[in-house]
């Protein structure tokens, strides 16, 4: 059993400012992956250690095409990072999940094709499991959070990941629909594959923000209505964040923490030391 409190989370601006959070502090993390999105920001709040990241940097100046997940996520681990928290804005795909309503996902679908999703490569190979793509029990545990805000809360659902940066057209939306997803999104997926190779719990807090455009008649994507509602919701975003961090666990039971027990194939033998040292964070314990 593996004992990590870190919180790490993933989003827009603000939530490190939120009360109670101290000895705050801006920390730059070298990675073998390049330069993440922006200094980590760490403190304490509730007697948990925190570190928080913005996704698309200061001042949203990313594409989600442009974000070094693999950066960001490698330097959550240099900080000894055990759980992740991602806020992110995205569409509904059906008439229940209303504009305001939170969702915490438990499946993806990826339609990505511009983005590196592994840490591993280069004379090191690892599959991980990834059937259940986000940690079921970090799940619950923001569950529990959410259910004392005075919020819609839809407990599963499936995320589409697309690349964007444009929305869906209506025939994109369609058939995701016909897919039977619940929301979409730019982001995320990435996160989660790379999180679960580096042995880090993830969970989705998901804020339903437009309807995509298959719902004409509640109009197409108004990125001024979508900016409205995330900035009516960040108050909410940050009590479930906090209500987490109240409920953590010292330990970590979930498979998360033991994701490369078995996953890396390469013999040792032939492993590059450049690898083993490239990837020394993630696969020492294993080598």
């Amino acid at each position: 059993m593996e004992q990590n409190t870190t919180l790490g989370v993933i989003g827009g601006t603000g939530l490190y400012e939120m009360e109670g959070l101290s000895g705050v502090r801006e920390v730059a993390v070298e990675t073998p992956f390049g330069v993440p999105s922006a200094p980590f920001v760490t403190g304490t709040l509730a007697g948990v250690d925190m570190v928080f990241l913005p996704r698309h940097g200061k001042g949203h100046r990313l594409l989600p095409s442009e974000v070094n997940n693999r950066a960001n996520i490698f330097g959550m681990k240099k900080l000894g990072v055990g759980r992740i928290l991602s806020v992110s804005a995205v569409g509904s795909l059906k008439e229940e999940i209303e504009p305001g309503h939170v969702v915490l996902p438990d499946q993806f679908i990826d339609r990505t094709y511009r983005r590196p999703s592994t840490f591993f490569g280069d004379g090191i190979v690892a599959h991980v499991q990834f059937a259940d793509p986000l940690c079921n029990v970090l799940r619950a545990t923001v569950a529990a959070s959410a259910a004392n805000e005075d919020i819609t809360v839809h407990g599963r659902g499936t995320y589409v990941c697309m690349e964007g940066p444009q929305f869906s057209t209506r025939a994109e939306s369609a058939l995701h629909r016909s897919w039977g997803a619940d929301i979409i999104g730019m982001t995320n997926v990435q996160e989660a594959k790379l999180a679960r190779e580096a042995e880090i719990c993830f969970a989705t807090i998901a804020m339903a923000t437009d309807y995509d455009c298959w719902n004409e008649a509640a109009g197409d994507v108004d990125i001024e209505e979508v900016i409205a509602v995330l900035q009516k919701n960040a108050d909410v975003a940050k009590r479930i964040v906090r209500g987490t961090l109240e409920r953590l666990s010292a330990e970590r039971t979930c498979p998360c923490a033991t994701a490369l027990a078995m996953a890396i194939v390469t013999d040792r033998s032939v492993i590059p030391d450049e690898a083993r040292k490239r990837l020394g964070p993630l696969v020492d314990k294993y080598l």
